[in-house]
This record gives C-alpha cells, sequence and structure tokens, in this order.
C-alpha cells in the first residue's frame, strides 16, 4: 500500500488531534474540517474508522524514529 510521506501524515494527524481537542460543536466549519481529516486520514492508512486511521498512522510514522515496521493486527 501507499502511504505519504511521513511529514504528510505527521501534519494530517496533527491537526486532526489539534480540532478534535477544540470545543466547536457549533461551528459548521470546524465540523466539515474534521470531516475531510478524517476522510483523508482513512484514505491515506488504508483503513475505515478513525481509531484505526489514528492507530496505523502512528505506526506507521514510529518506523521512521525507530526504523522497523509491524502492521497493527
Amino acid at each position: 500500500m501507499l502511504m505519504p510521506l511521513p511529514a504528510t501524515l505527521s501534519a494530517l494527524v496533527a491537526d486532526y488531534e489539534k480540532l478534535a481537542a477544540e470545543q466547536a460543536p457549533d461551528d459548521e466549519l470546524h465540523g466539515q474540517r474534521i470531516r475531510d481529516l478524517t476522510y483523508t486520514l482513512c484514505v491515506s492508512t488504508g483503513t475505515r474508522t478513525i481509531d484505526d486511521a489514528l492507530t496505523t498512522a502512528r505506526t506507521y510514522l514510529n518506523t521512521h524514529i525507530t526504523g522497523t515496521f509491524a502492521p497493527a493486527a
């Protein structure tokens, strides 16, 4: 499977985590951005849920620190 550049994937994860931590329940732009990031992370990691996407992204990014890749089970 093709994966995005580590810098790109890292930025997507950081953006998602930042927006997920913000309190903006009535802000449509905020909600759309979260949905867009969720979709992009899922497509980028070949997963169907944001939890799986974040786990896969973190595992993949960790390989660039440790040099070993072990796909999530």
